[in-house]
């Protein structure tokens, strides 16, 4: 059978995922615009710098930091970022374009890849129009980004129905 669109780029960004350089987590995205992809990332560490796989350890882990928590103490870069940022470095415009995200854990199960609050701000900001998720059940969860806009514009931030890191800090800390 031949693929779905979604399906098909969501391929994609599991396959970018690959070259992630995060213990927890190895997270893809492409972004595409006028069904042409214009930019692709994936999670590690700033060009030039070590990331985790090279200094053999994860310092949210080793500091017991929850998912989704206190990312300005992780040593990587966001896959959405990095994408986002791969377009700037090329000159590409993101406007009225679609991100899809593909996510797995680091024992390589899918999870949900729903987008962190730094990174959907940087996604509205962008002027993407829809993201894409790949969620834990094999399934595809599709957002309008002016959705989030306006849910935000009701309610506050931290009202979020969809938060990454809600699955997982189950398994990290029986606190939460």
């Amino acid at each position: 059978m031949r693929p779905s669109k979604e399906e098909y780029y969501l391929n994609i960004a599991k396959a970018v995922a690959q070259r992630s350089t995060c213990f927890r987590l190895k997270g893809g995205a492409v972004i595409v615009r006028g069904d042409q992809i214009i930019s692709t990332g994936y999670i590690g560490a700033p060009r030039g710098t070590k990331d985790c796989l090279e200094r053999r350890e994860c310092l949210r882990d080793k500091l017991h930091i929850p998912h989704g928590k206190q990312y300005e103490i992780c040593r990587s870069v966001h896959a959405e970022q990095n994408a986002i940022i791969n377009a700037a470095r090329a000159g590409v415009s993101l406007y009225g374009g679609t991100m899809y995200m593909y996510a797995e854990n680091g024992e390589g199960k899918r999870i949900d890849s729903f987008p962190c609050y730094i990174c959907k701000k940087m996604i509205i900001n962008s002027g993407l129009e829809r993201m894409i998720c790949s969620d834990k059940g094999g399934g595809i969860k599709s957002f309008e980004i002016k959705d989030w806009v306006s849910e935000w514009q009701k309610g506050d931030i931290l009202d979020d129905k969809y938060q990454y890191g809600k699955d997982q800090n189950k398994n990290l800390n029986k606190d939460e």
